[in-house]
This record gives C-alpha cells, structure tokens and sequence, in this order.
C-alpha cells in the first residue's frame, strides 16, 4: 500500500516540459528529447495499476512504420504533420479512457500519458518551418487545420490505417515507437537550424 501511495505522490509531482521554451531547444538538445519520453517510466508504474494492464475499450494505435525512402520524400510540413496526426489520435482515445477509468491510480497514469503527449503536440506545432503556413486553433491551442502559401488547407490524414488495442502495454509501445521513430527522424532534419542558434 506504501509503495502505491509513494507511486501516487511520484505521478502527481511529476516535472512538466517546459512548454515556453523555445521549440528549437527541443531539436537542439537531444537529452531534451530523451528526458521528455516517460515511456519506461509510465511502463514502471503498470505493476503498481495492474487493473490498467487491459484498457475498458480499444485505442487506435498511431501510426509508427517508418519507410525511409517514402519519408524521405515528405516536406518538413507533412512529417510534421504525419506526426501530429498521430499523436492527436492517441491523446483523443487516451483521454477517453481516463474518462472512464475508475481506479485513482489509472486515472493519474492516463492523465501523465495524455499531459506527455500533449507536450510533444505543443513543442512539434510550434516549431517553425521553412514554409509560410497559418494554423486556425481550437480551445486546446493545438491547430484543427493549416493553409499554406497558397490557402489551400492541408488536410491532416493519417499515414495508416491505425491497429486497436486495450493492452495499455501495447499502446506505450507503439507510442515509444513514434517518438524513436518517426519524431527522432524529423528532429534530426531539423539539426541545420542548431548551427544558428
């Protein structure tokens, strides 16, 4: 019961990227980019709230498969893009389970899982682009849809079509994996900004 009590305590205190930074430190820093994945720790702390080991209804999983020559292709917007679709997806289902997660225990796991995603959209939709695009917000400060120079709307789409899961495991995998993946990859072609700073 200590060490549950202690957990609580650990998850409720927990740090809180920095969000007015500047979005390039992010880039520039990769033990920024490292401190900010919780993803073990969050995995640590399912023994504690084995009742959260399988989820009360499916979470569409984001998209992580990472074809080099594909990805390659894409502009900064549309990796940028790519990612914030997928990590809006997973926030949305996570947050709907909290909602309905009994157990304080889970919810304050959910809630920490959401808060560090949330993080990552505020860091990744703020960084500044080498295209002119202007972002229309929502109440929660992250963009419903871009115009770019022309004002076309570049629709956000998901680059797959997304698995579903309940094994909360299985979704922090997959999580792990989009920001080892997918954002360690954007991050990096961003690097040429670093000299400038």
């Amino acid at each position: 019961m200590a060490l549950s009590s202690l957990l609580l305590l650990w998850m409720v205190a927990c740090k809180v990227w920095d969000t007015e930074a500047k979005p390039i430190a992010f880039v520039c820093n990769r033990a920024a980019r490292r401190a900010l994945n919780i993803v073990a720790e969050l995995e640590g702390a399912l023994s504690v709230c084995a009742d959260l080991m399988t989820l009360s209804s499916p979470v569409l999983l984001p998209c992580t498969g990472l074809h080099a020559a594909t990805w390659g292709e894409k502009s900064e917007l549309e990796k940028r893009e790519d990612i914030v679709v997928s990590l809006k997806l997973l926030s949305e289902n996570i947050r709907t389970i909290r909602n309905s997660t009994q157990s304080e225990c889970g919810t304050l796991l959910l809630q920490r899982l959401e808060n560090n995603i949330r993080n990552y959209l505020l860091i990744i939709t703020n960084l500044q682009l080498n295209v002119y695009v202007f972002c229309l917000s929502s109440a929660s400060a992250l963009p419903v849809f871009c115009l770019d120079q022309q004002g076309s709307v570049l629709p956000p789409s998901l680059s797959c079509v997304p698995q579903s899961t309940q094994s909360l495991r299985r979704v922090l995998e997959s999580y792990n994996q989009l920001i080892t993946g997918k954002l360690e990859s954007f991050t990096l072609t961003l690097g040429d900004r670093c000299t400038s700073q």
